[in-house]
């Protein structure tokens, strides 16, 4: 779940961590008017949370209260995933006399949080691509308490000493532990600024929250005004989406989703951890075109199946599926199989042209093979790879 940038400069301030005077402008006035309290150039950044819609964005520039209200009015016009903006954030540009960078994120291999840092602005994965010697790294524990002596190691390995080295390890600390405290999955502060007077002020910031987290975290999200039901999707749900989310949602049996549209040609029907993207990719890697992808687990009903193939094969431009699970899954693949089949007959199809892969290994496998033969539905099991398993699917489809 990702944060607008004044939500996480707040969270920053309410840390003790310093940030730049601000203040969110909704019209091109109010940012002109922003910009003349804080005096001076300022930064002008959109609220957004869509990929596309950040880097369009960026971060401007205004040296002027009548060139922020300027800035501001092209901003406010960007599309975020279908939303307008969430206001514009003014900010007072710090003096650098120089810049540093910060992360604390997960290092998947090592199955522990990590913290980074640089004598360089900009984003610590970017950075460590183009200029992998300017970027140290320091891992710790998830579950004892951060030591102040590994904050102070990482920064006196980047070369700063005296109150340089005192002022930005506090930082560092408060940093990785309001990473645990929030349940946060990315914090990086991408330009710390040292002022001449040796301040360090957090001037470009975002953040992550693991969404699994947001109910130990209601405090913190009531505090910054973020309402339950404020998804934070990078784009506003299809109707496709909305309609699969019922789904779900009416039936408590097994899991049918999270579903999201693509614009392809093949409907995908995905079970298991990582299965979604596994199939996704392997998919588009031989040619294909998914149509979507849509997780289906934790032993759902026959009718929940059902409902979902429908809906699948409803969308324009599919006439085929695949249906396939992760290595292993714990699902039954019978009642898998049931359900698919009922949905493709009620749709007015033949499971074996409508299907064009079935590998779902899980529990009742046997039972699985049987009603797939029944129907002459091709399938496979766990010694077929995905990847294979997805280029038998894209060939019978076609590009």
């Amino acid at each position: 779940m990702r944060f607008y940038e004044f939500e996480a400069k707040q969270i920053l301030a309410k840390h003790g961590i310093p940030v730049p005077r601000s203040g969110t402008a909704q019209t091109a006035a109010d940012a002109e008017r922003i910009a003349a309290e804080l005096g001076g150039p300022v930064f002008l950044k959109a609220q957004v949370l869509a990929p596309g819609a950040i880097e369009e964005s960026g971060v401007r520039a205004a040296d002027s209260p009548a060139a922020a209200k300027k800035e501001a009015a092209a901003l406010l016009k960007i599309q975020d995933g279908g939303r307008k903006p969430k206001g514009i954030l003014i900010e007072q540009q710090t003096a650098a006399a120089a810049e540093f960078s910060l992360a604390v994120t997960y290092d998947g291999i090592r199955k522990l949080p990590v913290i980074a840092a640089s004598t360089m602005p900009g984003r610590i994965e970017d950075i460590g691509d183009t200029h992998p010697d300017r970027v140290v790294r320091r891992h710790f524990s998830a579950l004892l308490p951060f030591s102040d002596y590994l904050a102070k190691e990482l920064v006196a390995s980047l070369g700063l000493k005296g109150s340089d080295l005192n002022r930005l390890t506090a930082i560092v600390a408060r940093l990785a532990r309001l990473f645990l405290q929030y349940d946060l999955t990315q914090l990086d502060v991408s330009s710390l600024v040292r002022t001449d007077d040796g301040k360090f002020v957090a001037q470009h910031c975002y953040a992550d929250m693991e969404v699994e987290g947001r109910a130990r975290q209601q405090s913190i999200l009531a505090e910054l005004k973020i309402s339950p039901d404020d998804t934070r999707a990078v784009r506003e749900p299809t109707a496709f989406e909305i309609e699969a989310k019922k789904i779900d949602d009416e039936d408590p049996r097994g899991v049918a989703g999270p579903v999201v549209e693509f614009d392809g040609n093949i409907g995908l029907v995905i079970g298991a951890g990582g299965g979604s993207l596994t199939l996704t990719d392997a998919v588009r890697k031989h040619g294909g075109r998914p149509a979507n992808y849509a997780a289906l687990g934790g032993n759902p009903s026959v009718k929940k199946a059902e409902r979902l193939t429908k809906l699948l094969l409803s969308k324009p431009g599919v006439d085929k599926l695949a249906v396939m699970s992760n290595v292993v899954s714990n699902t039954r693949a019978d009642l898998v199989a049931r359900g698919v089949i009922k949905g493709v007959i009620d749709s007015g199809g033949v499971p074996a042209e409508r299907i064009a892969i079935f590998r779902v290994p899980g529990a009742w496998e046997a039972d699985a093979a049987k009603i797939l033969d029944k129907y002459g539905v091709e399938y496979c099991d766990r010694t077929v790879s995905i990847s294979e398993a997805a280029r038998r699917a894209v060939e019978k489809i076609g590009r």
